[in-house]
């Protein structure tokens, strides 16, 4: 299955060395894949010199649009607003510190399908310090153990999504929990995944946002709460069910 129009689009925060591959690489990609494409870069609040690339780009490509936040929204809150303006009817998005390779998004198209609506990368090898290596393999056999994942890799940020998922599953998360509640909404909201293994690279421009105490402490934090709302009271399914039951209604079934 060919996809009719994709939005491309990357949360980018202090990404400046890194950025503009990105962007021109995903460019290229689409070209190969649709004749109706977009790319979004959602700068989070950079302190670096992300906005001047970014605004150069969107300068020379008349394809790419770039949302600007004022303050750092977190990961989460980048990735929501990147869903909020993405306009076509697929969406691709990855990080823009070029960890994963945008040229691979053929490989996610490959296996599309109308019984599809949802493919997930997984990282063949993880290309990271040893300490990231092991807290990641332990965080991820602890997630898909309480969150009753089925994912090879929940953590994998390189994913194809039909945008009318969205109408149905809406994202709260501000951290890098929002990957957790994404995959198990979907997961629960019945969405069919196909998995493509995607390759993983060192960073080569600067530092995880991630491995900071404070940034830790709110993750914790925030995964008990997702925990209690997603496992525990099941809040998404029973707005789910009050949907459908609404849906019925006004159908008159």
């Amino acid at each position: 299955m060919k996809p009719n129009s994709i939005t491309a689009f990357f949360p980018a925060y202090n990404d400046g060395g890194t950025i503009a591959s990105m962007v021109i690489a995903a460019l290229k990609t689409l070209q190969k894949v649709t004749d109706d494409y977009e790319v979004v870069v959602v700068n989070d609040g950079s302190a670096d010199y992300t906005a001047e690339v970014l605004d150069e780009l969107a300068r020379q490509y008349p394809q790419v649009r770039i949302v600007h936040h004022p303050k750092n929204r977190g990961y989460g809150g980048a990735l929501r607003s990147g869903f909020a303006n993405a306009r076509k009817e697929w969406i691709f998005y990855t990080d823009g510190d070029a960890q994963y390779d945008p040229h691979e998004l053929l490989d996610l198209v490959s296996v599309l399908r109308d019984d599809v609506d949802i493919v997930n990368g997984y990282k063949i090898t993880r290309q990271d310090p040893l300490h990231r290596i092991i807290i990641g393999r332990l965080y991820h056999y602890f997630v898909k153990y309480v969150f009753g994942f089925h994912l090879r890799d929940v953590d994998c940020d390189f994913r194809l999504i039909r945008r009318s998922v969205f109408d149905r599953v809406s994202l709260e998360s501000d951290t890098g929990t929002i990957c957790l509640e994404m995959v198990k909404k979907f997961q629960d909201a019945g969405f069919r995944f196909a998995e493509v293994p995607v390759h993983h690279y060192h960073r080569a421009y600067g530092k995880s946002q991630f491995f900071y105490f404070p940034r830790l402490y709110r993750t914790a934090l925030q995964l008990a709460q997702l925990w209690w709302k997603l496992i525990v009271k099941k809040e998404h399914l029973v707005v789910k069910e009050r949907k459908e039951a609404g849906e019925l209604k006004e159908t008159g079934n």
